[in-house]
């Protein structure tokens, strides 16, 4: 069965696969380049402002004697990551040795930034204009429900209490990998769809943005602008209101689609209209390893394969339905059980067994997840087990050739079969053998010569 796998990047990887034109555009605005600068690892960030007001390159064996020699793979860590990202500019001298020397552009926008300060394009809106903000902690819980929402969408849209109305850019994002095009009607998740569903929230969320700009080209959006934008508004703070007059007309399509995925809540009053930034926003120019977002776990699997799911979320009802059999549900708790037949209905849709491992272990309940290991390991080795019975048996598209008038040219044909690497059986006795389709040709044409 064929392994597809989605790789999540971060957005720093997204900036550093820009070519160097956008590149420069994006290093114009300030916030970008500290967002950047966020980013980068601690030994990285010390360049940079050692070299911010050095306007001549730095040769690279000068860089090399900043750090002690157990530090060195640090340092080519640090020089690769600066490269990739355009900010450090690497060159040959009159003397053939390497160089390096911080991006104009970049350069400029940091040393404005650092010296005089930065404003963003929009303050937040005064409390007796908005009148009754909701708390952070109402926010956050509907940023949550809006993104289970959008994913329940796209596993059974008749699950969905309150349907919304996904806009055809993030659509297009979807209909790219997750959702197969031949049902238009009722489009069904592709094996990518289901490997997406068990990803964790930060994961998902860095998939759907890195699709989104991918292909902004496609929607005439230009990506350094995109991500420009994307980039400023996790510098807003959150809970605070903004004027949505504030914004471009570009900027106000965006604003909609990053609504639809729970990054900001729109709001409106009598006369104006606002977006209030969600915790998912603001953590755009965070590392994708950060953990500091990762919820309490809920689910508890028990040595008989039973799983107890603690939750009121039909979201993580029917992700267990991708893997186990559901049984009922309760209120706040969901029970069911992980079958043979079950593994097999998720194998056949392009899950793995180390994927629904990976699922059960990072959403442990609190309960067990301190335990090692947190979900008993007869229950991982047999899902294992049930994936591997799977692969046991190598299908080979071949031919099977009996009735030989001879022995002579029942040992010529498989003479001739062996020489193309061809021959997959024999039975000398009853003169039967069986050759790979490739080598089937040259099989026939020896037997139509022998007649």
């Amino acid at each position: 069965m064929p392994e597809v796998r989605i790789i999540a990047k971060n957005f720093m990887d997204m900036v550093a696969s820009m070519p160097a034109m956008k590149l420069d555009k994006l290093y114009e605005n300030g916030f970008i380049c500290e967002a950047i600068l966020r980013s980068l690892p601690p030994l990285a960030k010390k360049y940079v402002l050692q070299q911010l007001h050095i306007d001549v390159p730095v040769a690279a064996k000068q860089l090399e004697e900043w750090v002690l020699p157990d530090g060195f793979s640090k340092h080519r860590v640090a020089i690769d990551r600066l490269v990739q990202l355009r900010v450090f500019v690497e060159a040959v001298d009159r003397k053939n040795e390497k160089t390096y020397k911080v991006t104009p552009t970049f350069q400029r926008s940091l040393q404005k930034l650092l010296v005089h300060g930065g404003t963003l394009p929009r303050e937040p809106m005064a409390s007796n204009i908005t009148v009754r903000l909701p708390t952070l902690e109402d926010l956050e819980a509907w940023a949550l429900e809006q993104w289970e929402c959008f994913l329940l969408q796209l596993i059974s849209s008749s699950q969905v209490e309150k349907p919304s109305n996904i806009s055809s850019s993030l659509m297009k994002v979807f209909q790219r990998r997750l959702l197969s095009q031949r049902d238009r009607d009722a489009p069904k998740l592709t094996e990518s769809g289901f490997q997406f569903l068990l990803m964790n929230t930060n994961a998902q969320l860095w998939y759907i943005i890195r699709e989104y700009i991918s292909n902004s080209e496609e929607r005439g959006v230009d990506a350094a602008d995109l991500i420009s934008f994307m980039l400023e508004i996790s510098f807003h703070v959150i809970g605070e209101a903004y004027n949505v007059n504030t914004l471009t007309n570009f900027q106000r399509n965006i604003i909609k689609d990053l609504a639809d995925l729970g990054l900001v809540k729109l709001q409106q009053g009598r006369k104006e209209s606002w977006f209030i930034p969600t915790k998912l926003a603001t953590n755009l120019s965070v590392s994708l390893a950060d953990s500091s977002s990762r919820k309490e776990g809920f689910v508890v699997v028990e040595t008989n394969f039973r799983v107890y799911a603690y939750s009121t979320s039909k979201l993580h009802c029917e992700i267990l339905r991708l893997f186990s059999r559901v049984e009922y549900q309760l209120p706040n708790l969901i029970v069911g059980a992980i079958t043979k037949e079950s593994l097999y209905n998720a194998f056949d849709n392009g899950i793995t067994a180390e994927q629904i491992i990976s699922f059960l272990q990072q959403n442990a309940h609190p309960r067990v997840a301190q335990r090692a290991p947190s979900v008993p390991e007869n229950v991982t080795d047999q899902i294992r087990l049930w994936e591997s019975d799977l692969n046991r048996v190598e299908m080979t598209e071949s031919y099977y050739y009996d009735e030989f008038p001879s022995r002579d040219i029942f040992e010529g044909a498989c003479d001739c079969a062996r020489e193309w690497n061809g021959l997959l059986w024999e039975d000398s006795k009853k003169m039967h053998m069986v050759v790979k389709t490739e080598v089937h040709p040259y099989v026939r044409d020896y037997l139509r010569r022998q007649k």
